[in-house]
């Protein structure tokens, strides 16, 4: 089977992990993996863990925590059976003192026995419910990465972890806006419903064809630019702390999990290997 975004939409997630983790795939995973519960990352040193998860307890909108890695184990078996974390994300965005190092595709090489993995709810997954119901998701039709923007809104400070919200846009036909709200509200996991709609200066985006982050998708006539929370706002914060190192996924290249899409409880797999 050949290892394209349009052959791996129908694959199965055994299929789309192997792909991944032997290199073949590094692109984006939206409309990946249908089903199951995709997830964003933040890795970073133990003496800064407890301060993320007070930061992500106290913004669960963007932070919504589907699994926790223990120390130096890079094997997430709350989130499913074989799941390397070194190895089973498209593309990973390596942070030094809150800068952007590099990006690559392994970090087998930098990790180390005391990171943790924190994993955090993904839109991706609502997308897939928005999918079934009707809705056409623009950028999955057009191989590309959704729009993801710096808002004005404020997150609750933890530690040094601090910042602005990021948010994720999607256009919505203006009078299915409200089945929108209702259906991705069923995914507390994934950020739930929507923290805007409509004007996206209200919530300090000036510029909605240059997105911070991802690809421009155009807002036809009769369409209302919808903005959910995003996972990338640990990055913000993450900036802002300065930790001396910290990976995260890069924006649009998620880790895909064996739980299911519609879980209510985050960690529902548990696999045999959890040495």
């Amino acid at each position: 089977m050949s290892n394209t975004y349009s052959n791996l939409k129908t694959a199965t997630l055994d299929q789309v992990r192997l792909a991944i983790r032997s290199g073949q795939y590094r692109s984006h995973t939206a409309g990946l993996g249908q089903g199951y519960l995709q997830s964003n990352l933040a890795i970073m040193p133990q003496e800064y863990a407890l301060d993320f998860m007070r930061f992500c307890q106290r913004n669960p909108k963007p932070c919504p925590v589907t699994g926790v890695s223990d120390t130096g184990n890079p094997m997430m078996f709350t989130m499913g059976r074989d799941i390397d974390i070194r190895t089973d994300v498209p593309a990973y965005n390596v942070y030094r003192s809150g800068r952007l190092d590099h990006d690559c595709t392994d970090i087998s090489d930098i990790w180390s026995d005391d990171l943790v993995v924190f994993a955090l709810g993904c839109s991706f997954t609502f997308e897939h419910a928005l999918m079934r119901a009707g809705f056409s998701m623009w950028h999955i039709d057009h191989d590309l990465t959704v729009p993801m923007f710096r808002s004005n809104i404020d997150t609750v400070p933890a530690g040094p972890f601090r910042g602005k919200m990021v948010v994720s846009m999607r256009a919505i036909p203006t009078e299915r806006v409200p089945e929108a709200i209702e259906i991705s509200g069923q995914f507390p996991l994934a950020h739930g419903a929507p923290v805007h709609w409509g004007d996206p200066a209200d919530i300090g985006v000036h510029a909605i064809d240059r997105p911070d982050w991802g690809d421009a998708v155009p807002v036809p006539p009769g369409h209302t630019p919808v903005f959910w929370a995003c996972g990338v706002t640990p990055q913000v914060a993450i900036e802002a702390a300065q930790l001396p190192i910290c990976i995260t996924h890069k924006p649009g290249h998620m880790l895909i999990t064996d739980i299911p899409e519609n879980a209510q409880s985050p960690i529902l797999c548990r696999g045999d290997n959890q040495s």
